[in-house]
């Protein structure tokens, strides 16, 4: 039964979100103003948060719970008869991004152990709350500062800080997450419509996140003004002072170093083999056969959160516009949470 509430409790959270990011702006209910004020200080406490990013993330949210995703997400899944208690470790690169570990350990019959991170910890504790009034207090769950007396744990951090876990948990079962990062292949022919989802694929949530696309490739005949064309949309990123110190930054050390890079005023693009760029710069190289691409693929295969390609390229990749809506079977790091937590 505490099943069957957890998932209606979630429809309803769901639809109470779509209700906020849909209600009239002249409106003025309390409740509305709870969830305006939560987005305010969530900007405040960390200014990569954005309003615009936060809304992005819950109409994900409200796009995934249905009772329709949600049932066809949990029935490959069996539920734990026995309640285990399951430290999480929560990243906070992008908004609500360690939401998804919280509803799945819940959802397997489990009690979530969660450590904040200190970069999101106002959403998280929000939506938990009013999931738990929604299933008429059929959810539980414990905020903590430190892991103590846990069965299992999920923990993702840097690949300096994954090492400590692995080392710190190693006596325990885990899923310890390190950084990874996406990358696109063009195959030349794309249309500016798709060159313009891609641009998506990048620059949503600044290039936070793990599906962000950091490292392109593109044919040797492939004029670059294209790709600059394709992210005029994205502009006013620039006008974001986390965002331009970042850019200022890395635009001072590359001509410091007399390095070639092809610059916009908003973003640089760097021909560079590297998958990791830092922030406000694409790495971005010419290939002359597609093995090449492949077999960049599969050395970096433990870094690679995702592909974006066109389909007839035969990668396993996802359509242009797509890094950033995962479905409820999408797991980070490609290591299915439902099923480590079967075993819990």
């Amino acid at each position: 039964m505490n099943i069957e509430n957890q998932v209606l409790g979630l429809i309803k959270l769901s639809e109470y979100i779509k209700e906020y990011l849909t209600k009239n702006p002249e409106d003025d209910n309390e409740t509305d103003t709870e969830f305006e004020l939560l987005l305010k200080r969530s900007e405040i406490e960390n200014p990569w948060f954005t309003i615009d990013n936060q809304k992005f993330a819950l109409n994900e949210w409200t796009n995934l719970l249905t009772e329709d995703n949600i049932n066809n997400w949990i029935r490959n899944y069996s539920v734990s008869k026995v309640s285990k208690r399951v430290g999480l470790i929560l990243a906070g690169n992008i908004p609500l991004v360690g939401f998804h570990d919280v509803i799945s350990v819940v959802l397997s019959g489990h009690i979530p152990l969660i450590k904040l991170s200190s970069k999101d910890k106002l959403m998280v504790p929000f939506l938990l709350k009013k999931w738990n009034e929604f299933s008429g207090g059929a959810v539980q769950f414990e905020f903590v500062e430190r892991l103590e007396n846990f069965d299992a744990v999920i923990a993702t951090g840097s690949n300096n800080t994954a090492r400590y876990l692995e080392y710190y948990f190693k006596n325990h079962l885990s899923i310890i997450r390190k950084n990874r990062t996406s990358a696109a292949v063009l195959k030349g022919d794309e249309t500016p419509e798709e060159l313009q989802l891609l641009a998506e694929d990048i620059f949503r949530y600044f290039g936070l996140g793990c599906r962000n696309v950091t490292r392109v490739f593109i044919p040797e005949d492939f004029v670059i003004d294209r790709l600059f064309e394709s992210f005029v949309g994205f502009k006013d990123i620039i006008n974001h002072h986390k965002y331009a110190n970042n850019y200022d930054y890395n635009r001072a050390v590359y001509l410091l170093n007399r390095d070639l890079f092809w610059d916009n005023n908003f973003v640089m693009l760097k021909e560079d083999d590297k998958l990791f760029s830092p922030l406000s710069v694409i790495n971005f190289s010419r290939y002359s056969s597609l093995d090449e691409v492949k077999s960049f693929i599969a050395e970096n295969e433990e870094d690679i959160q995702c592909i974006v390609a066109k389909e007839e390229l035969g990668l396993d990749s996802i359509p242009f516009g797509e890094a950033q809506h995962p479905s409820l079977d999408t797991y980070a790091d490609n290591v299915d949470t439902m099923k480590f937590l079967e075993v819990v």
